[in-house]
């Protein structure tokens, strides 16, 4: 499969200057930014998409509710749903179906069983007032899965990177992978973020916490060869795909995205 990287069309912002944004579509922006900390192995470049959720909604799907389709890459999961953006959904169990922690939407399930991670991803709110996208810290003091529940219909529970307000949860370890991650800003705007390049989960946290993105939270979605990501405009399209994960595929020689069961897609919104 080919991948498709619009060179003209990124920019690459300095980690020490003011966040620039290159726009792809009305309320939907890129940003590529270059790590601090170089690696020999890739690019050592964040790739962000910046989701304003006034104008773009989120969507959770894969395999258990949309039976037509079996697993498949990120990229056909998009062309296949008419998403302009999409990113893994999070990790999955040997089955290739099964979410591993409670993902939800719209009283159906991939998974009931709430298990130890303690970042929830939700959206889709059911009443008026409540933020159309939040990333909830479990272990937050008044914080109720139960209510969680009740007040979104689209729910997926992840591991965490970095808890509110912006705190790196992971310490330092030797083992490193490709990442494609889940985050929120101070303005509720939803980012998805991937490198190629690995780092640790400690090293990772560090790097974007030193970007002026004002990033909240974040919660990790999948790891190597699995961890894709893709968006496209009107004359481009950008197919992005993992490599390394110490312990598993330890060189960068990936040159295809792996089918997986479940993603995050967005469409304009449409209320």
């Amino acid at each position: 499969m080919t991948r498709i990287i619009p060179f003209l069309f990124l920019l690459v912002v300095n980690n020490n200057a003011s966040a620039e944004w290159t726009p792809l579509d009305k309320g939907l922006e890129l940003g590529t930014f270059k790590a601090k900390q170089q690696s020999k192995i890739a690019d050592s470049t964040f790739t962000i998409l910046r989701i304003n959720l006034e104008f773009w909604q989120l969507e959770l799907t894969g395999s258990s509710w949309d039976v037509k389709n079996k697993n498949q890459t990120v990229k056909e999961w998009s062309r296949s749903l008419g998403y302009k953006a999409a990113i893994n959904a999070g990790m999955f169990a040997t089955d290739y179906k099964t979410h591993i922690g409670y993902m939800a939407k719209e009283n159906t399930f991939n998974n009931k069983h709430v298990n130890r991670y303690q970042s929830v991803a939700a959206f889709h709110p059911k009443k008026e007032g409540l933020p159309k996208f939040k990333i909830y810290d479990l272990d937050h003091e008044g914080t109720d899965f139960n209510t969680i529940k009740a007040n979104y219909s689209s729910i997926v529970q992840n591991l965490r990177l970095i808890k509110s307000k912006g705190e790196n949860r992971w310490s330092q370890q030797n083992k490193k992978w490709s990442e494609a991650a889940l985050g929120i800003d101070a303005n509720g705007n939803a980012l998805f973020i991937f490198s190629r390049t690995p780092f640790s989960m400690h090293d990772f946290n560090n790097e974007l916490l030193s970007l002026n993105i004002d990033l909240v939270a974040a919660q990790h979605l999948e790891g190597g060869p699995e961890a894709q990501l893709y968006y496209r405009d009107n004359q481009k399209e950008v197919e992005l795909y993992g490599s390394f994960e110490t312990g598993f595929v330890e060189d960068d020689d990936n040159n295809y995205s792996w089918p997986i069961p479940n993603v995050i897609g967005i469409k304009p919104r449409s209320n």
